[in-house]
């Protein structure tokens, strides 16, 4: 079937995760349904782009967001391509076919101050998860990284001899990453405690019983952090990623080097971030700009 051989391409072609793959074929499988339900065609390799567009519009009707829809025809998209370079079709469906307008979800970090007040809590607590906890603030801070490549780091990923940790990103990329001094310091400490666990996994980061930590348990961890410290409204993994990146490029930080550090594949996936970074730099073009108003009162 068309469909498992461009599952099986993502797979081992272009690497991509089993999740990902996942939700591809949810995509496909669910215009396969709209297509025996609604189109006189029953297969989703001869169809026309209006009824693609029938499709569309069925989700609207749902009431699904633009940004949900526009990942769906994504899939699509993706599918079709790999009809077009296996020879099955000559044309794709989709090749003309635009997005939908999302509105630009703008991400509000954290602030520095907000991140050192949840390094300074529960400091007189000195047990395996606390000290585990705050290591998983500090290595998401200090790096950047993604939830699902903190959970998968091994202990061999670390290497406190050079001072770096290997990240697995998305497509199985890996990326080397350093590491300050604060963090090996808490590094160490953590694996002190960690060695105490009997029957561990080889990951990193586990629980008690020494199994692999998994995405809720993480993102608990964070919530519950942040909760004691900021009233911003989402508080997960992803904010501290984007908190990681706005404040390098406060600082400064060439944005090819941010990308870097993120994993991103291009720049555009880094540029999101910018947005943040423009309030300090209007905060330093009307201190010094000559023309500023501040200087005009003066």
């Amino acid at each position: 079937m068309l469909i498992n051989s461009f599952l099986d391409y993502l797979l081992i072609e272009k690497k991509y995760s089993k999740h990902t793959i996942i939700a591809y074929e949810k995509d496909l499988n669910d215009f396969q349904l709209f297509c025996i339900s609604e189109c006189e065609d029953q297969s989703i390799t001869s169809v026309n782009y209006s009824q693609i567009r029938s499709y569309i519009v069925s989700l609207v009707n749902l009431e699904i967001s633009n940004r949900t829809i526009n990942r769906k025809i994504s899939s699509l998209k993706s599918f079709y391509k790999f009809l077009q370079k296996t020879k099955q079709i000559e044309i794709s469906p989709l090749s003309k076919h635009k997005a939908l307008k999302v509105s630009q979800q703008i991400q509000v970090p954290f602030s520095e101050k907000e991140i050192i007040d949840v390094l300074n809590l529960h400091d007189e607590e000195i047990n395996f998860e606390s000290i585990r906890n705050k290591l998983i603030v500090e290595l998401f801070y200090s790096t950047g990284i993604r939830r699902s490549e903190l959970i998968h780091i091994e202990i061999s990923s670390i290497d406190f001899n050079n001072e770096t940790v290997k990240v697995v990103g998305k497509r199985n990329k890996e990326r080397i990453i350093p590491l300050i001094k604060r963090v090996l310091q808490s590094l160490k400490k953590y694996l002190e405690f960690r060695e105490r666990i009997e029957n561990k996994e080889p990951y990193l980061f586990i629980t008690k019983k020494g199994k692999k930590v998994y995405d809720t348990l993480v993102y608990r961890i964070i919530n519950n952090y942040f909760s004691s410290v900021s009233s911003k409204v989402k508080k997960s993994p992803h904010v501290i990623r984007h908190s990681f990146a706005t404040h390098l490029l406060n600082e400064g930080a060439d944005l090819n080097s941010v990308k870097e550090l993120l994993g991103h594949s291009s720049l555009a996936s880094t540029q999101v971030y910018t947005h943040s970074s423009l309030g300090k730099l209007k905060e330093i073009y009307n201190q010094a700009h000559p023309r500023s108003q501040k200087n005009l009162d003066l």
